[in-house]
């Protein structure tokens, strides 16, 4: 079997795996309600970033961004009814501060990493090799795992809803994929150009790589169905039932993308209102109020350089593109001015997760304890030594290819 082959088996293995754990995540309910990718909603217009699960929805929630200057700011987000019975979101800030020594890259937020209730932080990691993917267990942030392929810089990394791979690009030039439960890379293929993104679509079915003003939207056996060439640099996309592109054209780019390749992707709305540069974008689902005629809504929140946090919804989207081809322009429902402070990431957060503070684990740091967890750790992993050796073997013959 010649290379190439081998190539191609490993990222068709991958894929049938991809189909094996979709099915499981469809049918399985054990006592449980089942998960959905097609739940039904009461909203007129239930476009998804996320999997529905029989978890209650938040009504409210946190906006936390990074900037170029230091700051950490946390803003609390809030659904009402006017008189008029129509819904209003409302942004108040809950904290700003210099949370790093240089600027802020990336942000992410959860219960276990950040006390968002009491804003403050719990605790930090510093893991850094070039080239390498870092996993860590998030019970005590140790390092399970150092993954080794890329040459150079990891520019982005995508883990699959299922939760048992991943993607990642950099400056090498090559497209990985890394089995999160052996701990290994299991394949990889030259992509011709530095990937700057890479995102999976809602249900795993589908995954986009960014460089540029360029989006590349590959199936799971990298097959590349379609190439998006947008008219401005790109700085964020969030792919769920729709494509959202964040841009230096100062817009969000709503973009329709089918599975068949014989269909075009195109832009059917622009999200509207900042006055710079769209430095990224997330979305969550929350629980609107009962007597707001609708049950959910998906918000749109994103951040620019010129210093505004916008919250859009989703479902002002419409469900069919204008016939006279005119492109929908969706105004902000809620905004909040840093006063120029320069924006370069965010996440979005459930507000009203409990944060359990009783039955405090203990931090016992003695050497009885250092070592349980290092036998835990050896026992996690145990046999993945000799797995990586045979992928690294393996790895070394496709990059002669």
């Amino acid at each position: 079997m010649t290379e190439r082959a081998n190539k191609k088996r490993s990222w068709t293995y991958i894929q049938s795996c991809f189909v094996e754990s979709q099915l499981k995540t469809l049918t399985k309910s054990k006592g449980k309600q089942k998960e959905t990718f097609d739940a039904t909603s009461s909203n007129p217009n239930p476009k998804k970033f996320s999997k529905t699960s029989a978890t209650p929805l938040p009504k409210t929630f946190k906006v936390v961004a990074g900037s170029y200057e230091k700051l950490l700011y946390g803003l609390e987000g809030t659904t009402s009814i006017n008189e008029n019975s129509e819904v209003e979101f409302h942004l108040k800030p809950i904290f700003i501060f210099p949370a790093h020594v240089s600027c802020i890259k990336a942000v992410a937020a959860s219960p276990d990493g950040w006390d968002l209730r009491r804003r403050k932080e719990i605790g930090g990691l510093m893991h850094h090799e070039d080239g390498t993917l870092c996993l860590f267990r998030a019970r005590d942030w140790t390092v399970l795992r150092s993954l080794k392929g890329h040459k150079g810089r990891v520019n982005s990394i995508a883990v699959h809803p299922s939760g048992k791979v991943a993607l990642s690009v950099g400056k090498d030039r090559v497209l990985r994929m890394w089995d999160l439960m052996r701990g290994k890379g299991v394949a990889s293929t030259k992509i011709g150009k530095e990937g700057e993104l890479v995102r999976w679509s809602i249900d795993g079915s589908l995954f986009i790589v960014q460089s540029g003003s360029t989006i590349d939207v590959y199936t799971t056996d990298v097959t590349l169905i379609h190439t998006i060439r947008h008219s401005s640099r790109i700085h964020d996309v969030k792919f769920g039932d729709v494509m959202l592109v964040g841009a230096e054209d100062k817009k969000l780019s709503v973009y329709e993308v089918s599975k068949d390749p014989d269909q075009t992707p195109r832009v059917i709305a622009q999200m509207v209102g900042h006055t710079n540069r769209v430095k990224a974008v997330q979305t969550l689902n929350i629980a609107l109020p009962e007597v707001s005629g609708r049950a959910q809504t998906t918000i749109v929140s994103t951040i620019s350089s010129d210093g505004y946090v916008n919250i859009y919804d989703l479902a002002t989207l419409p469900e069919k593109p204008s016939e006279d081809g005119k492109l929908l322009e969706i105004s902000p429902v809620a905004s909040y001015d840093s006063k120029n402070t320069r924006f370069t990431c965010i996440t979005l957060a459930d507000g009203d997760i409990p944060i359990e503070i009783a039955g405090k684990r203990k931090r016992d740091e003695s050497g009885d304890e250092s070592e349980k967890k290092q036998e835990e750790v050896e026992e996690e992993w145990k046999g993945v030594e000799e797995q990586e050796e045979e992928g690294e073997a393996e790895e070394n013959v496709e990059e002669s290819d």
